[in-house]
């Protein structure tokens, strides 16, 4: 069994990002952003009811400050300051509906993957949040350090993603950054879920057993992407299922 999320609620005023409709009757987790990345209040209201009718989870895509980066430029803000900012992009997003786990988002991820100052800060938000799941990268800082404070660690794999030997994501800034080939995401999906491995960007085979499984809703052809990865998933005998 596994969880299928993508990260939804993108849009901003009249800007729209993605197919929030289509992928919400796709995946079985939903992360909405919070506005400090994207989305608004509308969005946030909108994505939260219609998550709910479908029996979707909803989690906080939670991000550093920064509308204009889209989320992905590491921010340097005092661990402290960065947590207070997180709890308050929980709490918005809660005015609209249960909130069933944290995940960060962009630079975010990827800084709390190895930088125990940023990742401590979504620990504490996630805590005193109410002591909220953590969905992130498997091995990462913010995993143990979230483990440690006795909070449930959720591993998170990506299909539309390349992975470095070291089982960090290829920076997307890199060219083959993102996959795209619907086929190779599907394969790629599968072997991850059944197998506990990933090929990485240099051929090498790495460990990466997940419970929950991401497809951007960003990435371009999300929704036929989603749709492939959820019958592959099905036709190998997996079903899907929210971890929370």
């Amino acid at each position: 069994m596994v969880d299928l999320n993508s990260d939804l609620g993108e849009g901003l005023g009249v800007w729209r990002l993605g197919d929030d409709e289509a992928l919400l009757s796709i995946v079985t987790s939903a992360n909405v952003a919070c506005g400090f990345h994207a989305g608004d209040p509308s969005t946030m209201r909108r994505v939260s009811a219609a998550a709910a009718g479908r029996g979707v989870r909803v989690g906080a895509q939670v991000s550093y400050r920064d509308l204009v980066g889209f989320g992905r430029r590491r921010i340097e803000v005092p661990p402290d300051e960065l947590a207070d900012e997180l709890l308050y992009q929980i709490g918005a997003l809660s005015a609209f509906g249960p909130v069933a786990y944290v995940k960060p988002h962009g630079a975010l991820y990827n800084t709390a993957a190895v930088d125990s100052g940023h990742a401590s800060a979504i620990v504490a938000a996630a805590a005193q949040a109410g002591g909220l799941p953590v969905l992130c990268q498997p091995g990462s800082v913010l995993a143990q350090l979230a483990a440690e404070r006795g909070l449930r660690v959720v591993a998170e794999g990506f299909a539309d993603r390349a992975y470095q030997r070291d089982g960090r994501l290829v920076p997307r800034t890199s060219p083959g950054a993102l996959v795209t080939d619907v086929a190779a995401v599907s394969a790629r999906a599968v072997r991850m879920v059944v197998d506990g491995v990933v090929e990485a960007d240099d051929g090498s085979v790495i460990p990466m057993r997940i419970e929950s499984l991401c497809v951007h809703g960003d990435t371009p052809g999300a929704v036929e992407m989603a749709r492939a990865v959820r019958a592959a998933l099905a036709d190998a005998g997996v079903p899907l299922a929210p971890f929370s």
